[in-house]
């Protein structure tokens, strides 16, 4: 799979264990920053990997902050992306079945490498189950 992935500098640490276990089990990484745990402005790195999501280069998107929200709501404002802020297994199959989220938002000061890797599995495992949440699918954009 074709997986954008970034984040700002609290989800840095955890962006590098995922691009590196992402890549090794096959999936096409492309790392959209940050690129230390320097401080930085999440939006620079939310909005190219969610335009690039929107813009079909990428099957899904992974992005981390401390809370998520950030990037969540920086990735929502792009057209054609579905950003949704799982911290548990289930929010994260949720997102897919019933939203068809696209982006993957992951609150790494909230779960650990391992609940990261178990999530973000997860995400990229379940499959949209359309039906009746199409119709509301397709009402989400303006």
């Amino acid at each position: 799979m074709k997986i954008a992935l970034g984040s700002d500098h609290a989800g840095y640490t955890q962006k590098e264990m995922l691009r590196t276990w992402l890549s090794g089990q096959g999936h096409d990484v492309q790392d959209f920053g940050t690129h230390s745990p320097d401080s930085m402005d999440y939006p620079d790195v939310a909005h190219p990997l969610s335009a690039a999501v929107a813009a079909g280069a990428f099957e899904q998107g992974i992005l981390l902050c401390g809370s998520a929200n950030g990037v969540c709501i920086t990735a929502n404002k792009h057209a054609g992306v579905r950003a949704a802020i799982a911290w548990l297994p289930e929010l994260a199959a949720l997102a897919r079945q019933h939203n068809n989220a696209n982006v993957l938002c992951v609150p790494a000061r909230y779960v650990s490498g391992e609940q990261a890797q178990e999530i973000v599995s997860i995400f990229l495992e379940t499959d949209f189950e359309g039906g009746r949440h199409q119709q509301r699918v397709a009402k989400i954009n303006c």
